[in-house]
């Protein structure tokens, strides 16, 4: 028997076992179709979802700790400016007042009385920074062990949320791979049953081979 161009098809036996195969196919790529649109649906969309909000939540801590940290290395450095201004003001007290003791004055009186209210002002400014540093390094200590706590718990989080995805797409993996196994099935057995001597049969009778038979020719 032979093909007759693209109409041509296999009998019987063959033919089954070919007709299954191309349904299976087309079934497996239905499949295959299904399994991408989930795959992007259920494991890919939710990774870069959280993967996005993720980032965030990290930007938005580290910033908030670099505020903190900034704070607190302008008021430590506060503290420094307002005690050297606290040290400035007690020796030009100091100063004035010796110069009192040489010679007596109300010029000098009067100096001395400045001198003393700003070096109180500057013993009052270096408390206030003290306390305001004292406060800022409170604050810190504080905000360090949320957010540390907050980070385990977020990359507690991060890999719970790979673990899942990654056994969505095995899942679903799986699913794909046992159907596509059993749409298989059916072409295996088929193939099992092809009978060469039963299709030839059959392609004799369809095309009625040996209807006519040769005879002698008398002349």
């Amino acid at each position: 028997m032979a093909p007759s161009g693209s109409d041509f098809q296999e009998l019987d036996t063959l033919g089954e076992a070919w007709a299954q195969l191309k349904k299976s196919l087309n079934d497996e790529a239905e499949v295959h179709l299904k399994f991408s649109s989930k795959l992007q649906s259920e494991v890919e969309k939710p990774l870069l979802t959280f993967r996005d909000n993720f980032k965030k939540d990290m930007k938005r801590f580290d910033h908030h700790i670099a505020d903190l940290r900034k704070q607190l290395l302008g008021r430590y450095a506060a503290v420094e400016k307002a005690r050297k201004a606290l040290a400035d003001r007690q020796k030009d007290l100091e100063m004035k007042t010796q110069q009192l003791e040489i010679k007596l004055s109300n010029k000098h009186e009067e100096d001395i009385k400045k001198a003393r209210r700003k070096s109180t002002q500057a013993g009052d400014d270096l408390m206030r920074c003290v306390d305001l540093y004292n406060q800022s390094q409170s604050k810190w200590f504080e905000e360090m062990v949320t957010t540390s706590l907050e980070l385990e718990r977020l990359e507690v989080e991060r890999v719970e949320m790979i673990r899942h995805n990654l056994c969505q797409y095995t899942t679903l993996r799986h699913e794909t791979d046992m159907f596509n196994q059993s749409t298989m099935e059916p072409v295996d057995q088929l193939l099992q049953c092809v009978d060469p001597a039963k299709d030839r049969e059959l392609w004799v009778t369809e095309h009625k081979t040996g209807e006519v038979r040769p005879v002698n020719i008398e002349i």
